[in-house]
């Protein structure tokens, strides 16, 4: 197995960085904690365990509509984390904006306000083989409701888009192209600004889902041209249960609320009622205050520790595992593209992957088994699930090697 370059090693402190985790510090039935299911949620970092508690404890209060101090204090620090993001995803303007409960609810909000307008019966939705369910069933139940047709971008044998099928499938009835920026199960990156592209060439709007990408991709939605950028703060580092929505001025000030109620109206009257501009006209109610205002903390984390660096030290991570796990007897990778994030999936020929994870977790070693929402992907393969191991900037290569050692016992001893 090759070591981890002296140069990456000096780009980052890993050892401080992981001092800012406190979760880190623990055992697992008796043995010390390596966490690699980064893919399904990060670890947060002091800074925002302390904006999130710092919120409650010293200025809690509902935000926009007071006058009181503690109000404009809170709706400070609630629109800072909009202009934080806006400079993070390089939107045009915080307007562009919009808060949502992550990238679920950000691809339904999308669905149920553009796709209702938009979409007519006989039009297509295209989405691909790669996709989380959050990408699939809002736009099956548009279709449903429509009579639109879903068309799907099939997957090579290498966890890679067919992209001559893409082209293929794109015609004047296209009206919206639905991807992924990297894929949660096999962390295939996909070449969005050529699919946003070729679908624009074609009259198509698209959304990308960025979940898995915010933690280790550049994303600049203004040079990819995309028109929907769906986001999640629990995967690069921030809290649970927000998220944003980046969507193109044009497109948001067309589209119909999403929901009703305060916040997102001007004036109401029993006759009718005034919405209010973007983004608020997409945020209706009291809002999860304290975690957006920790999501900017999230974002700091990740700017000051430096993306790039974070990026080639998973990669030279993601390397390192991909070559000790595939020297262990019976393992086959599943998704062996050479462009990915630092996600790595793999069955066990004869063991259930369910056995794997349970067995590993005993060894203190926390990865990810299952379909990973991504059933369809699955059956592409003619399997069941994985096993998924997805690495962050605060794991190492001795975890690497515990895992290692873990699933070469494992295999002698359930053979």
């Amino acid at each position: 197995m090759s070591a981890i370059s002296q140069e990456t090693l000096k780009t980052l402190d890993i050892e401080a960085i992981r001092r800012e985790f406190p979760v880190l510090h623990q055992e697992i039935n008796g043995k010390p904690l390596a966490y690699f299911d980064n893919a399904a949620t990060t670890q947060k970092p002091n800074a925002v365990i302390k904006a999130l508690s710092g919120y409650y404890e010293g200025y809690n209060a509902n935000i926009h509509r007071g006058i009181h101090t503690l109000a404009e204090k809170a709706t400070k620090a609630y629109e800072a984390t909009r202009v934080s993001l806006q400079a993070f995803l390089n939107a045009k303007e915080s307007e562009e904006i919009i808060f949502t409960k992550g990238t679920t609810e950000s691809i339904n909000l999308v669905a149920a306000t553009y796709g209702r307008k938009n979409v007519k019966q006989g039009d297509e939705i295209i989405v691909s083989g790669l996709e989380h369910h959050s990408n699939i069933v809002p736009w099956q139940m548009l279709a449903e409701e429509k009579g639109a047709t879903i068309k799907v971008i099939p997957v090579k044998e290498n966890g890679e888009l067919d992209y001559d099928q893409y082209f293929s499938l794109l015609n004047s009835k296209t009206k919206i192209v639905a991807v992924n920026h990297a894929s949660n199960s096999l962390g295939t990156i996909n070449p969005v600004k050529d699919i946003i592209k070729a679908a624009h060439d074609a009259g198509a709007i698209v959304l990308i889902d960025g979940a898995q990408a915010s933690a280790h991709l550049a994303i600049d939605v203004q040079e990819l041209d995309c028109d929907f950028y769906a986001i999640s703060a629990h995967k690069f580092y921030g809290p649970t249960g927000t998220g944003a929505l980046y969507g193109k001025r044009r497109l948001l000030e067309d589209m119909p609320p999403y929901q009703g109620g305060g916040e997102m109206i001007k004036d109401v009257s029993f006759e009718g009622t005034t919405y209010n501009d973007i983004p608020y006209k997409f945020e209706a109610g009291t809002p999860n205050i304290a975690d957006v205002v920790a999501f900017k903390a999230a974002i700091e984390f990740v700017n000051s520790t430096g993306k790039p660096a974070m990026a080639k030290y998973e990669a030279e991570l993601l390397k390192y595992a991909t070559e000790a796990i595939s020297s262990v007897k019976d393992i086959r990778l599943i998704g062996t593209s050479v462009n990915k994030v630092s996600v790595l999936s793999f069955v066990v020929e004869g063991i259930h992957h369910f056995d794997i994870g349970q067995m590993l977790d005993a060894r203190g070693v926390a990865v990810r088994t299952g379909h990973h929402c991504t059933q369809p992907l699955m059956d592409r393969f003619g399997i069941e699930g994985t096993v998924r191991a997805s690495f962050a900037v605060y794991n190492t290569k001795e975890e690497i090697n515990r895992m290692v050692e873990g699933l070469e016992r494992i295999v002698k001893f359930m053979k």
